[in-house]
């Protein structure tokens, strides 16, 4: 399969890793599956019929067998999920000791973090004995969180680098790939589950501005990975390991968020576009397990799932939904941000940092703890800030004077502050050789801007309290709850940056389990969804997808208004169906790299007759030259004649010989088939290879590569091969032709990110000063 004549793109070119699974397609998988039924269904029925004095035992043994092979999957799908939850309460335990250290140590033992160590003391950790700082001194203190945070990015990073180079950033891109029918070697192998793991809490307690959440869902799909590995059923089949990859993923965001349901519809919305009913219960038990341990492991010893979970006792009032709607418009204006720009700093990162990973990553958190040690807000953990913020005022709430009226401006000014370091900091540390997810730093991020839009809400409700716009609130009642905003700000700036909507309204509603702000939470997501799409921004997981060149096509549909045929490759590597030799198909498979074969038939008119890979040429050979003396002259044939045995049913009859039968059968097959005077390849040829016309629109062509994987359709005009078209071509014509979705980021911009940026946040600072000064006057 040669190429077509155009140069390939830059980020096209990496292609090295990535493999499509089985011969043709998803297809090819499930009828190799289907094989495998009907041998084992024909070996029990003759069994049976072997036994007529004990056939009743024998038919008890089968239905038992039976019973316990439609129990595994469930078995397994159960055994994931529990070890998906006791990872994730390890990480979180781990996580908040090694946070914690940072500032100082239990007295009472120094594996106690703060939480543990002050347990009876409930409220100003002041009063609390057993915890001491490490110095009195300001300034030791500083220097002591700054050797912390940066020897724990070095740790992570050297690991990474030494031991698992698949360890680094968030992963979900590449799990998007896997699903939708690629395999990347290594990547969800043990080592990069063990190195994650261990990696992933230094990373969090150092300070970057990086999130667990987005690299736990690459976490829990090793974990799914590494243990359906060790049952044959599913290490042998890429359709049902594909299925618990899909449940992996959904529980790893269960976990992350404690919203099993959440965690399902993510898997929906964002992972996968092939989603059956079957999938989606394995992927809700996979979550509702994970969680069940979870809880009952309770990492925090509070009853929540994640530190960050809140209760609301308070009512909305609809005049609130003209704030709600500029948290909206944050969101979207975030999420456009941080992509551009972020994808920017990558394609500076490839080009210039790939060789410094250690280095980049010690002194991004060398900075961020030299910064954020001055902000309160950023000095602490980001679950730990977000709990604060999401808070009422009433339960606890009031950290630092944050709900203090005589503070507010103090507090909304180290708000603000925050909102904006962060953001930098985020632009520059998301994709660095760490494990490095972006969903909590983004709700963070959220939180502080909409925490402080409640502090100035709040602030002009008591300023003006007989306006009519707070007619509706009592006197004697709070009428603003700041904390809300908190929660609503998060919810747009996940939103805004991931361009997911539904599976963010229901994470939230499992967060709060306040149904009453449900219709707040939309409002939000609809504004941040629709400035999103005015300003073209996509998800910056698809973004990463497009960076790095990965085999992957979008949900989206595109109008291309061009035929197949002008994708299609037309020079192209085939065999023939008679009249070949041994010589010449090893001289085919010497000067090609291609993963298979289209046969046609003898002549001048190429009749399509059917597909064989390359691995069963390869394999078919190198088994017949165990059996009989092969000469260079000996002749091939890829057709079924008269001759041949009619004993083959099509069960026997794959195109896999590694997946779908064992060695004994294989040899048996190849024995009836092959002889010193022809070697028959008959059957390990696809008959019936997925085919379309070339007047076909492309755009149902690319519908085929998402719902059915193949990873070769052929082209053919009234039976006779013409061409074929493969994902990559799609890739490159829609580069070519510039059909590709309107993208948030450009690798040439470079030269003016600080500019832009700078130019970004002044104007954004001079509105908001703008406002705030009109309000005021008013």
């Amino acid at each position: 399969m040669q190429g077509n004549g155009y140069n390939e793109p830059e980020h096209i070119k990496r292609y090295a890793d990535f493999t499509t699974i089985g011969l043709t397609h998803w297809v090819q998988d499930s009828i190799i599956e289907r094989n495998r039924r009907i041998r084992k269904s024909r070996t029990r029925y003759h069994t049976h019929r072997g036994h007529d004095g004990r056939g009743m035992l024998i038919w008890i043994w089968a239905q038992f067998k039976k019973l316990a092979d439609a129990g595994q999957s469930w078995f397994i799908v159960s055994l994931v999920g529990a070890c998906i939850g006791v990872n994730a309460a390890l990480i979180s335990i781990v996580t908040e000791w090694l946070s914690d250290i940072k500032m100082g140590y239990c007295a009472d033992g120094w594996w106690l973090n703060q939480q543990f160590c002050c347990w009876e003391i409930e409220g100003d950790d002041a009063l609390c004995d057993s915890w001491h700082p490490w110095s009195n001194v300001t300034a030791a203190r500083w220097t002591i969180y700054i050797i912390f945070a940066s020897a724990f990015s070095f740790i992570a990073a050297h690991l990474v680098k030494s031991l698992a180079k698949y360890a680094a950033g968030s992963g979900i891109s590449e799990v998007k790939c896997i699903l939708a029918g690629f395999v990347m070697k290594d990547f969800l192998g043990f080592s990069t589950w063990i190195i994650k793991s261990i990696t992933l809490p230094l990373v969090i307690a150092s300070g970057l501005s990086v999130g667990k959440e987005g690299p736990s869902v690459h976490v829990a799909c090793c974990t799914g990975y590494v243990m359906a590995r060790l049952f044959r059923q599913f290490s042998r089949s890429q359709g049902k390991m594909r299925e618990i990859l899909t449940a992996s993923s959904a529980a790893g965001v269960a976990v992350a968020f404690g919203a099993p349901i959440g965690g399902v519809l993510f898997s929906i919305e964002e992972m996968t576009s092939n989603f059956s009913i079957k999938t989606m219960w394995r992927s809700f038990f996979c979550a509702l397990v994970a969680t069940v341990t979870l809880s009952a492991m309770n990492p925090y010893r509070s009853g929540k799932l994640v530190l960050f979970q809140v209760t609301y006792d308070r009512d909305w009032h609809f005049f609130e939904i003209l704030f709600f709607i500029i948290l909206g418009i944050f969101g979207g204006l975030y999420g456009a941000f941080v992509v551009k720009f972020n994808m920017q700093w990558s394609a500076f990162r490839r080009k210039h940092l790939s060789n410094y990973p250690v280095v980049e990553a010690v002194t991004l958190a060398t900075l961020t703890a030299v910064v954020g040690y001055w902000n309160r807000f950023l000095r602490i953990d980001m679950t730990e800030s977000m709990a604060i913020l999401f808070r009422e005022c009433d339960s606890g709430g009031d950290y630092d004077h944050l709900c203090q009226t005589s503070f507010q401006w103090t507090m909304a000014t180290s708000l603000f502050v925050a909102t904006v370091i962060r953001i930098g900091f985020v632009v520059i540390s998301y994709g660095c050789k760490v494990p490095a997810g972006i969903f909590v730093p983004s709700m963070a991020i959220g939180a502080t801007f909409g925490r402080m839009i409640g502090i100035m809400v709040k602030a002009l409700y008591l300023a003006f309290p007989k306006s009519g716009m707070f007619a509706v609130c009592q006197p004697d009642v709070q009428c603003i709850t700041p904390g809300t905003y908190a929660f609503l700000g998060a919810a747009a700036a996940l939103s805004g940056v991931m361009r997911i909507t539904v599976t963010v309204v229901v994470i939230m509603f499992e967060l709060t389990g306040a149904l009453t702000y449900i219709l707040p939470t939309m409002i939000v997501l609809l504004v941040t969804k629709a400035v999103g799409d005015f300003l073209g921004t996509t998800g910056i997981a698809d973004e990463a997808i497009r960076l790095n060149g990965y085999p992957y096509l979008d949900k989206d549909d595109h109008a291309y208004n061009v035929a197949v045929s002008s994708v299609m490759k037309t020079n192209l590597y085939t065999v023939s169906a008679t009249g070949m030799t041994i010589h010449q198909i090893e001289e085919l498979l010497k000067a090609t790299q291609v993963k298979g074969f289209p046969i046609v038939s003898s002549g001048s008119n190429p009749i399509l007759v059917g597909f064989i890979d390359r691995i069963d040429l390869r394999h078919v050979i190198d088994k017949v030259r165990l059996i009989h003396d092969l000469t260079l002259d000996t002749p091939c044939s890829f057709v079924r004649d008269s001759e041949d045995q009619e004993g083959f049913e099509f069960a026997d009859i794959v195109t896999d010989p590694g997946m779908g039968l064992d060695e004994d059968t294989l040899m048996e097959i190849i024995e009836n088939t092959a002889t010193q005077s022809v070697v028959k390849f008959w059957p390990w040829v696809n008959q019936t290879p997925l085919t379309v016309s070339p007047e076909l629109p492309l755009e149902i062509v690319v519908q085929l590569f998402k719902r059915m994987g193949p990873r070769v359709v052929l082209i053919e005009d009234h039976g006779a091969l013409v061409g074929l078209v493969t994902v990559k071509d799609v890739l490159h014509f829609t580069l070519a032709e510039g059909h590709e979705p309107r993208s948030a980021w450009n690798p040439k911009d470079f030269e003016g990110f600080v500019e832009e940026a700078w130019t970004w946040i002044t104007n954004f600072m001079t509105s908001l000063t703008s406002r705030a000064r009109r309000l005021i006057r008013r």
